[in-house]
């Protein structure tokens, strides 16, 4: 099942290699404390609760100008696209996945590699949003990511050599597994993605050391979850709901609600926060009700896989604005008190901030210039629709098979789509990167069928300013104000990370390596890295040196579906690399 370029020898090299460096096997508690660290990435968000913060200030903003390239590793090959992914480093070795399904082990000071691991792909796969893939974890002395097969694969972290391989759902089906994998509890926790193909979502737990499954939890109300015990099912039910209880008939059967972006976990509350995608199909006119579980954030514990709670963001969405968007746990005070919270940038133009404990609304508000298809929120945060011209027409009461359109903003990729945003815990500000634009939307007749799109909507996306797409904004959690803003050319499609120096990075289209001030948004570093950066940055330490790296490689959604807006992308250059840049020691300076 894999095609992996590591001969008896460069084994060899590999495992003297990691001896050199001391290399120890990846624990739980290391990962529960990645965000403390500063010599290591071992979890995707650079800490389990996805804030992307750095406790390391020797790149600041006296001295950033001063960062400088120390090598660039090539993917190679003909597939050269869609570099999402965020890079992992433990004992002088990054860990990096690659479009494709494919996985990188390599010398973090020189740039060497020291294994690749290519999964052998079958030709039906049916990726809805290019061949992507944002990530592996680590545990112990494994390397595991998922691929677009849906299948988990667990490599040796100082051969490449293949562990154990598992089938996580059906690609025939439209299944894929597109997220990085998270740690937790020795278990690697996963999502699924193909919500566009009428699959039914689900977040699954599967032993780290075996990869036998622990617990399995659709996403869609009425299928039930379970829990595996000496190699039988035991049903769990919490918080299922019944079949059909916010779904009609049989549409709950083949409710997408996928899970493609993977998820959070909180030690403090124990739980995963896993989001959900939009409802199948997207005619919201063939399934009234709230359609649960999708569009929404849940609360899931780690030990059964049983829904906590839920907040749905969209309900009956027919926008497809999924709920997948990354809920990142943070804390603050309020009237002498600390608020447990968590916050989210949901596709549908609202940030929510809710107690992370409970799930309860604490407040909301657009981060995006406009929003047309709701006029606000409630005081529990259900969005109030408008119902004058929001919502796409049926076309069961129009004249031919097109439903009556509409201009919705934001488009359906989004206020903000996958690309991660970041939490300072010195400026208490979310850093979220985000596009304006709308799109013609209108929906169409649609049955399901094994393995076909299964959208029943047709859609046009068009920018909505002449100068700029993208916008990079610094937003206040406590107060929904918007603190600073920086305007790109064209969507932001990369993520973030923020640093104890003052500083914000994140990549652009056009091929930016970019550092901000994190209080005032002035832009303070760029360098080009020959393709569009839509991976997400992360920073460490090595040999008393602070080093950054981030994936370089033109892809994903928007040259794909972007409509007008890919007009705007069109002469950017694929590519397939991975930068690393540090602060010489002679450019340190106190703060």
């Amino acid at each position: 099942m894999r095609s992996n370029r590591i001969g008896k020898q460069f084994a060899a090299s590999a495992l003297a290699l990691a001896v050199s460096f001391g290399a120890q096997a990846v624990t739980d508690q290391d990962i529960l404390n990645d965000q403390d660290t500063a010599d290591d990435v071992v979890s995707y968000g650079m800490g389990l609760q996805g804030q992307r913060y750095s406790p390391i200030d020797t790149l600041n903003t006296s001295n950033v100008k001063s960062l400088q390239p120390a090598w660039a590793f090539s993917f190679g090959s003909e597939k050269m696209r869609g570099q999402e992914s965020q890079p992992m480093i433990k004992d002088g070795v990054m860990y990096v996945s690659a479009s494709y399904s494919r996985v990188y082990a390599i010398d973090a000071m020189t740039g060497e590699e020291i294994w690749q691991y290519d999964a052998r792909l079958p030709d039906g796969i049916m990726p809805c949003c290019d061949v992507v893939n944002r990530g592996v974890a680590l545990y112990d002395d494994l390397v595991v990511f998922g691929t677009l097969d849906a299948k988990l694969v667990a490599l040796n972290k100082d051969t490449g050599k293949v562990v154990w391989i598992k089938k996580v759902a059906d690609y025939q089906a439209g299944y894929a597994i597109t997220a990085a994998p998270i740690v937790v509890k020795g278990k690697i926790i996963t999502g699924v993605s193909g919500g566009e193909f009428g699959i039914v979502g689900k977040v699954e737990a599967y032993d780290a050391k075996t990869g036998d499954l622990v617990w399995t939890r659709p996403t869609v109300e009425g299928h039930m979850g379970y829990v595996y015990k000496d190699g039988k099912a035991v049903e769990n039910g919490i918080s299922g709901g019944k079949a059909g209880l916010t779904w009609p008939g049989d549409m709950w059967k083949n409710g997408g609600a996928a899970t493609w972006l993977g998820g959070t976990y909180d030690a403090d509350t124990d739980s995963l926060f896993f989001g959900t995608g939009n409802p199948a199909p997207w005619n919201s006119h063939l399934r009234p009700g709230d359609n649960l579980f999708s569009s929404s954030r849940l609360a899931i514990d780690p030990d059964d896989g049983s829904i906590k709670w839920h907040f749905q963001t969209t309900p009956h969405d027919g926008w497809d604005y999924d709920g997948v968007n990354e809920l990142i746990s943070f804390d603050y005070k309020e009237n002498g008190k600390t608020v447990k919270a968590a916050a989210t940038a949901d596709r549908n133009g609202f940030f929510y901030v809710l107690d992370r404990t409970s799930g309860k609304f604490i407040r909301g508000f657009p981060f995006v210039d406009k929003i047309t298809w709701a006029t606000g929120l409630d005081k529990n945060g259900r969005p109030v629709y408008n119902t004058k011209d929001g919502r796409p027409g049926d076309p069961s009461k129009a004249e031919g098979d097109k439903g009556e359109s509409v201009v919705a903003q934001p488009a359906f990729l989004g206020g903000k789509n996958w690309q991660p945003m970041a939490y300072s815990q010195d400026t208490g500000l979310f850093y979220v990167p985000s596009n304006e634009w709308s799109m013609d939307i209108w929906n169409e007749p649609v049955s399901y069928k094994k393995g076909a799109a299964f959208l029943g909507a047709g859609f046009t996306i068009k920018p909505t300013n002449d100068k700029f797409i993208g916008v990079l904004r610094a937003m206040d959690p406590k107060t929904g104000k918007e603190v600073w803003r920086y305007n790109n050319p064209a969507p932001l499609w990369g993520g973030v990370m923020t640093t104890a120096g003052n500083l914000v990075f994140t990549g652009t289209p056009e091929g930016y390596l970019k550092a901000f001030d994190a209080r005032t948004g002035e832009e303070l570093y760029k360098f080009n890295t020959g393709s569009g950066v839509v991976g997400t940055p992360v920073t460490w330490t090595m040999n008393g040196e602070q080093y950054v790296s981030v994936a370089s490689g033109w892809g994903g959604a928007v040259p794909l579906w972007g409509g007008e807006v890919a007009k705007v992308v069109k002469n950017f250059n694929q590519g397939g690399m991975v930068w690393t840049f540090k602060l010489p020691k002679d450019r340190v300076v106190s703060r």
